[in-house]
């Protein structure tokens, strides 16, 4: 980078700094990952110069020839993926492709069916801050409160009651497998849409460690980052055919297009199109899926651990790459929880549990994942280390000899497996 050191050396630091705290750090954060030197490489080059409103074949601006390649490598790739009928690849970012998908099938006022923030959900899928709590009418569903997993029958007694536009499945803060069977039966008894969020756990369906959407959802969203190991970014997957209004004059595909641009936003950013494609074809190497499968073993490792150490767990464990710590018992709040972990260079967010009774600033939980630690190389055995170090950290929080341990299986793990190797 000695082109932006001579003309920005504040940046440059920056970027050098941050580098670094990635180095020697473990990055848990269950929406964060280690993209492939291809990626970064794909991401810097001047594909960030061109505009290309439109799509593939048909844009507004010249000269987008070799663009169009770069798109039409990334859908046909993401549609082979996921066996996909259709996929748009031009979302900026989740929640601009939750709203696409919102506009495809939904006019402001109707209902959204979702899992509510406190339970799990996202923030547009219908938080009241949000656009998606302003724009429509939003019908929350829970997790049971015994065991903190979502009742089907109780999804279908809403729906009933209900009769929602869109029943929304996926979610940010949610350990388990999802029934993406059962959904879909509840939203045919009711004609609604069904929807998919599959952000968080693409790269598991990918890999074939998670029940796969696609064949009953009517569109489904998801970033191309977090377990799919691609830059920031999204697309969107949809069936070709409106399940709903087969006579409508465009098909779901169609809409779904047209919800994107020109509905939601203008020009596409090609060079991180361009490093969709490439995360998409490495995800559809074997190796990935080895790597999807080690994802959910080094989690269910880590989760057997903190049960062994009496660190309670919101639904008592993990079926994908997420973990929830309930550290009400252990009398630390999330954020403090955080701030520790930080202090060791292990980094993971606060989150709230089911049934919250702190503030969501400074709630009773904490995630992690394991998508970017098992990207560095971690196995099981590694894991349960890891999780011993931050079971007797969350345990004795003011105790500087465990604390000084700590960091000791941090600087071991992160120097056995560096990021990136010079």
């Amino acid at each position: 980078m000695q082109n932006l050191k001579k003309q920005d050396s504040k940046i440059y630091e920056a970027i050098n700094n941050e580098v670094r705290r990635q180095q020697e750090g473990l990055e848990m954060i269950a929406s964060e990952n280690i993209v492939s030197p291809a990626v970064l490489e794909a991401l810097g080059t001047p594909l960030t110069n061109k505009y290309s409103e439109g799509y593939p074949g048909k844009r507004y601006y010249g000269g987008n020839e070799f663009i169009d390649i770069c798109e039409n490598l990334a859908i046909e790739r993401a549609k082979k993926l996921f066996n996909a009928e259709h996929a748009n690849v031009q979302p900026h970012a989740g929640s601009q492709a939750n709203m696409a998908a919102y506009f495809a099938m939904m006019e402001p006022g109707d209902k959204l069916m979702a899992l509510s923030l406190q339970n799990g959900g996202h923030l547009t899928h219908g938080s009241p801050v949000n656009f998606s709590g302003k724009l429509y009418n939003i019908i929350p569903y829970g997790v049971r409160p015994d065991n903190h997993l979502i009742d089907m029958d109780e999804v279908r007694r809403i729906a009933k009651k209900e009769k929602p536009r869109v029943i929304l499945a996926g979610y940010t803060a949610y350990p388990r497998l999802i029934d993406f069977k059962t959904f879909f039966e509840i939203a045919e008894e009711v004609g609604a849409y069904f929807m998919v969020d599959m952000a968080h756990i693409a790269g598991l369906i990918a890999a074939g460690v998670h029940p796969d959407p696609v064949p009953y959802a009517d569109v489904i969203t998801t970033t191309t980052h977090k377990t799919l190991r691609g830059p920031r970014g999204a697309m969107i997957l949809c069936k070709t055919a409106d399940r709903l209004r087969p006579n409508d004059k465009k098909n779901m595909a169609q809409k779904i297009d047209s919800a994107v641009f020109p509905g939601m936003q203008g020009g596409p950013l090609d060079h991180v199109i361009a490093a969709k494609a490439v995360a998409f074809g490495e995800a559809l190497e074997p190796e990935f899926k080895e790597y999807g499968k080690q994802i959910v073993s080094n989690a269910k490792k880590m989760a057997q651990t903190f049960q062994e150490e009496g660190i309670p767990m919101v639904s008592g464990g993990t079926d994908n790459h997420l973990i929830l710590l309930d550290l009400t018992e252990l009398g630390v709040s999330g954020k403090e929880a955080e701030s520790l972990l930080d202090s060791v260079g292990i980094y993971t967010n606060r989150n709230t549990v089911p049934n919250e009774t702190r503030s969501p600033f400074d709630p009773s939980g904490l995630r992690l994942g394991t998508p970017a630690v098992t990207t560095r190389g971690l196995k099981e055995d590694d894991c349960e280390v890891l999780a011993r170090a931050m079971s007797s950290l969350l345990k004795n929080p003011k105790d500087a000899s465990i604390k000084s341990t700590a960091k000791k299986v941090v600087k071991e793990l992160t120097e056995k497996y560096p990021i990136y190797e010079n």
